[in-house]
């Protein structure tokens, strides 16, 4: 199962009860969260994320409504006595940042960190997943992620299972294609008592960006793609300026990448209502969605 939690979809300014870019996505067992914006934990307890389950940290970029609540996460993690290792994916300088506020505060973390200095490609593989890092096109060096599922999980069939004598504590290794021996030494083939697993599910999430087409390679066919789109399309002279979008240019990218979903946000304090992003956006991409704090958006296929 792959999912994209919302805890923050606005940008600069948080206005309106909206707050900054933050976003949990889940994959299978994995909780991984990207951008940290002022309030992100309190976010985070609202919409009850166990922090204790994130391992992997992403920050596209210095500019502070993406990082200035992460040393709030790290220190509060410590203080719940943490002791998993915890990888931080980010800008270099990050590392000189934190290691200057753990040392004014004379705070020393109980649980390893361990910082990777962001760069174009693959940043984490494992069996089960893939996340790899792209260049977008901001006033600062900025990136986006891409989280791909090498290998879905497979349908455990209960009735099978229970006709067969495997216990329901061995599920979640049939899951990842393990056969089962019994007590009396008899081999369950995994195949008897699970269906096959659907095809594996991806997300890019694409940071602060102008438009630009160079995306559309790094983000082609996944099944939902996250947009920065901080305005309307009437203000296309302005986004250019800031180095952000349109609804027009998000869609654009959607479009030609040839994604299944377009989900967007980071949305500018001018704004108080939405409506109209989603529905300018549909102009060029249907199957768009608005990026809605709170809300979980299921990968299905």
């Amino acid at each position: 199962m792959m999912a994209v939690t919302i805890l923050g979809n606005n940008s600069a300014l948080p206005a309106f009860d909206r707050h900054p870019t933050a976003q949990i996505v889940t994959l299978d067992e994995h909780l991984f969260l990207v951008d940290c914006g002022e309030g992100t934990q309190m976010q985070m307890a609202k919409y009850k994320i166990r922090r204790s389950k994130i391992q992997h940290i992403f920050i596209s970029h210095l500019h502070g409504d993406h990082y200035f609540g992460l040393i709030g996460l790290l220190t509060s993690m410590g203080l719940l006595g943490r002791e998993l290792d915890l990888h931080l994916y980010a800008p270099a300088d990050l590392l000189t940042i934190i290691n200057l506020q753990l040392k004014v505060a004379d705070t020393l973390l109980p649980y390893p960190l361990h910082f990777h200095p962001l760069e174009t490609g693959v940043l984490v593989e494992n069996d089960k997943f893939r996340v790899t890092a792209f260049a977008t096109s901001h006033r600062i060096p900025c990136w986006g992620f891409r989280f791909d599922q090498v290998k879905a999980p497979r349908k455990v069939n209960p009735e099978k299972a229970i006709q067969h004598e495997v216990p329901a504590i061995f599920y979640d290794r049939l899951k990842w294609g393990e056969d089962y021996r019994t007590k009396t030494g008899a081999l369950i083939p995994n195949e008897w008592v699970t269906d096959p697993a659907p095809a594996p599910h991806s997300y890019a999430y694409s940071a602060d960006t102008c438009y630009n087409e160079s995306l559309i390679e790094a983000v082609k066919g996944v099944d939902l793609l996250y947009h920065e789109t901080t305005y309307l399309k009437d203000l296309a002279e302005r986004a250019a300026k800031r180095f952000h979008c349109t609804t027009h240019e998000a869609a654009t990218i959607a479009s030609k990448a040839k994604v299944g979903r377009l989900l967007i946000g980071h949305f500018s304090s001018k704004y108080e209502k939405l409506q109209q992003f989603e529905d300018e956006a549909r102009e060029v991409f249907e199957n768009t969605q608005l990026a809605l704090e709170g809300t979980t958006y299921r990968i299905l296929k």
